[in-house]
């Protein structure tokens, strides 16, 4: 029997996983899918929007993966220095495959970054979708104007969230908090912005256009703007996605769009494109009031720079969307220039050279990029190499039962029980509340419900 380890439940962990058991070279190989949430399903369940039902509903497919009889789930298991370390893994399984994402969030640089109003972007997305982390006091929501600085589909999400009613979420299973403060929302004004120009835009074609359907929202373009691209008037040497977001925005430019039929607060959402960011201002006591932006022109290498013109935005909230970065893991080497673990078709490099029974797969193996199915690939990539080594890895004898062993080493595991547990009491938090599943979005809520399934166990 070969025993592995998948460190991250979401869908580079699921997808290695099934990789690793849906082949037939290794029949007895058993998978065990340790989080550090006792919820499985990563960035479907606390990245995706609670109103893109479509994407969310993966997690139907990851469901099958993680109910297999040779896969098993354990959340709330901490690795690293404040847990479990790689060492002690070593000694429980034969294979340790670390798909743990790229967990923060890239900064401006700029003069008031950090003044109260202004958060990255990732702080608001796990606001809105109950993550345990966020922060308990959320957002208030009071600002008059938002700007979002980034045009990627994290960005397009935020926006949405921004300008859409809360009555049309409350059948999503955002927490009750966000839905309230959503619902006391003053924000009129949401600018989305790039220093770049729309045919470098990193948002896809669907998240665009959904933002026209917005009841009572208006999308504003800048002409000027989107014809400083080189791209702009014939964008038929694009790539097709490319291509299709220049498409839609010149549409929109040639015949501004309508505001969505809708009732209650207007809003207006303004794309604005080659502005760089170049200081925040407000002060500590009063908190962000705008954005300066130096503008920007294309310099004929594929990027822009600066005209030394400035523009200040408005923005009494100050959320920023420009990427994402891995963080270095206990135990494993770490390539600071690109935020990754170095490794060769998925086998971690040291020094150069394979480490045995060690392996990457997801963001921390290629970086932040691509879609939720980049990650198949990816995952077969690196199952492939763990299966091609399993002869040498199966003749070490590992620990006992998986679930003592990481008792013994201070974790409380949550099973899969556990998370059907979490399941049936956010459905039951729902239907008390007059919606649908509702999330908990705290550690002490999540694992109360989980441990009323465990009790004699």
């Amino acid at each position: 029997m070969l025993r592995v380890a998948v460190i991250g439940s979401g869908p580079s962990g699921v997808y290695t996983a099934q990789s690793l058991v849906a082949q037939e070279a290794v029949p007895d190989i058993e998978v065990y899918v340790l989080d550090r949430l006792p919820c499985p399903y990563g960035l479907v369940r606390y990245g995706v929007a609670p109103d893109h039902e479509k994407i969310k509903s993966l997690q139907n497919n990851l469901r099958t993966v993680l109910e297999h009889p040779r896969v098993h789930f354990l959340g709330n298991v901490e690795v690293g220095a404040q847990g479990v370390s790689l060492e002690e893994l070593r000694k429980i399984f034969h294979a340790v495959v670390f798909c743990v994402g790229a967990a923060t969030d890239r900064h401006l640089g700029i003069p008031g970054e950090g003044l109260p109003g202004s958060h990255p972007a990732t702080e608001f997305v796990a606001w809105y979708s109950a993550h345990p982390d966020a922060p308990a006091e959320g957002f208030t929501l009071g600002a008059r104007s938002a700007v979002v600085i980034g045009v990627g589909n994290v960005a397009v999400d935020v926006a949405r969230m921004l300008s859409r009613g809360a009555a049309e979420l409350a059948a999503t299973d955002m927490p009750q908090g966000a839905l309230g403060a959503l619902a006391d929302s003053r924000v009129e004004d949401v600018w989305m912005v790039g220093r770049r120009g729309p045919s470098q835009a990193k948002f896809t074609t669907k998240e665009l256009r959904e933002l026209v359907s917005l009841p009572g929202t208006q999308v504003r373009v800048r002409p000027e703007e989107l014809a400083l691209d080189p791209a702009y008037r014939d964008p038929a040497e694009l790539p097709a996605p490319l291509r299709r977001n220049v498409e839609v925005l010149r549409g929109w430019a040639e015949r501004p769009v309508a505001m969505a039929a809708g009732v209650g607060r207007l809003r207006r959402i303004h794309l604005r494109f080659f502005l760089r960011p170049a200081e925040l201002l407000g002060d500590e006591a009063t908190g962000v009031r705008a954005v300066r932006f130096e503008r920007t022109v294309p310099d004929g290498r594929g990027g822009v720079t600066g005209t030394g013109e400035f523009e200040d935005i408005e923005g009494q909230l100050v959320l920023r969307s420009v990427g994402y970065r891995g963080l270095p893991q206990s135990g494993l080497p770490f390539d600071e220039a690109t935020g990754t673990v170095p490794h060769l078709a998925g086998r971690v490099l040291r020094d150069g050279a394979p480490d045995p029974g060690v392996y990457v797969a997801g963001w921390i193996k290629r970086g932040p990029t691509g879609v939720i199915g980049t990650n198949r690939p990816c995952a077969k990539e690196t199952a492939a190499s763990l299966l091609a080594d399993a002869a040498d890895l199966a003749r070490r004898l590992p620990a006992g039962d998986p679930v003592a062993a990481l008792e013994r080493a201070g974790q409380r595991p949550v099973p899969w029980r556990g998370w059907l547990a979490i399941e049936a009491a956010e459905a039951e938090w729902g239907r008390g509340l007059g919606r649908g599943t509702v999330k908990l979005p705290d550690w002490e809520g999540l694992l109360a419900a989980a441990r009323a399934a465990m009790v004699g166990r």
